[in-house]
């Protein structure tokens, strides 16, 4: 029998890997899939900041966006990768509280940042000629800083609310991280009130940015199909799918997950689903820019050969 070494105020996150060889499996591709995101997160950002030709506001996001998914998997996966590698599945209650309040802060940050990015789009393609007014450097600061500011306020309300519940005797969390609906669950009191928090939460900071993101998309489509230039057409269907591919894979679970009612929610398909948002998608989002994008991987190119001629 597993000896947690559990005190008073410590939770027990039951974690994503059986004992077994399975298991032993799923954690080996877990390390590897946290390996390539943070080779693949911190080669773009340092990409963008050394090819000037990537200084635009385009490439500003897409170094923040590379940025917070650096943050969300290293909040998750080196905490579940030492629980499986010690057999110490205990947190302390003030760690699972920092780890909820990272994670909700990244989660409605990156949703936000997807926004803006689907806005810089939407302005470059239908209204080209007022690009540098409208995704001026001030506008984009501006953007960034406000869904930093946006997402730690929506996470400080969250944390306040799990820092005062009265959480009964059991302490084991089904889930591989502090995931605030799944503390409530084991929460001594009722929290129907705090469920219809998290719906309003889910909708103003997901539901309503993805329509946003439609709606923007479907004004592009609409001007690329018009547009006379076959060239033009196909480089903005490339940039709004490799877009479009991102914000699939972040929203589609995430929204699922939190709309749905506790009484149709199952902890394991609820952790099956978390594995995409905070662990997938933070590997494919530097993949799918780079390999479907001609000015990344150019840059690329660029950036190789100014190193081997320093060297040489």
């Amino acid at each position: 029998m597993e000896n947690y070494n559990q005190t008073s105020t410590d939770f027990i996150l039951l974690g994503l890997f059986p004992p077994s060889r399975i298991g032993l499996f799923l954690f080996i591709l877990i390390v590897l899939i946290f390996l390539m995101a943070l080779i693949g997160n911190l080669s773009m950002i340092l990409l963008i900041f050394l090819d000037t030709h990537l200084h635009t506001p385009m490439y500003f996001l897409l170094s923040q966006l590379s940025l917070i998914d650096l943050n969300y998997i290293s909040t998750i996966v080196p905490k579940m990768a030492s629980d499986f590698l010690h057999g110490n599945k205990s947190i302390s209650f003030t760690g699972c509280v920092i780890q909820s309040f990272f994670f909700t802060t990244l989660a409605v940050v990156e949703a936000l940042l997807l926004t803006s990015m689907a806005y810089d789009r939407y302005i470059a393609i239908c209204f080209p000629l007022h690009y540098l007014i409208r995704m001026s450097k001030r506008v984009c600061v501006l953007m960034i800083t406000g869904s930093w500011i946006i997402g730690s306020i929506n996470a400080c309300a969250h944390t306040v609310y799990i820092l005062h519940i009265p959480y009964c005797q059991s302490r084991a969390i089904n889930h591989f991280f502090c995931d605030v609906p799944a503390m409530v669950t084991l929460a001594c009191t009722d929290t129907w009130v705090y469920e219809g928090t998290v719906f309003l939460s889910t909708t103003i900071f997901l539901v309503f940015p993805f329509i946003g993101i439609s709606c923007s998309y479907g004004r592009v489509l609409l001007a690329v199909y018009r547009m006379k230039s076959a060239e033009g057409r196909k480089k903005a269907y490339l940039t709004c799918s490799t877009h479009l591919t991102v914000v699939t894979f972040y929203y589609a679970p995430f929204v699922y997950t939190y709309l749905r009612p506790r009484s149709l929610r199952s902890p394991t398909e609820d952790k099956v689903l978390a594995v995409f948002y905070t662990i997938l998608t933070p590997m494919l989002n530097p993949i799918i820019y780079s390999l479907r994008n001609k000015e990344v991987m150019g840059a690329l190119t660029r950036v190789i050969q100014k190193i081997f001629s320093v060297k040489m």
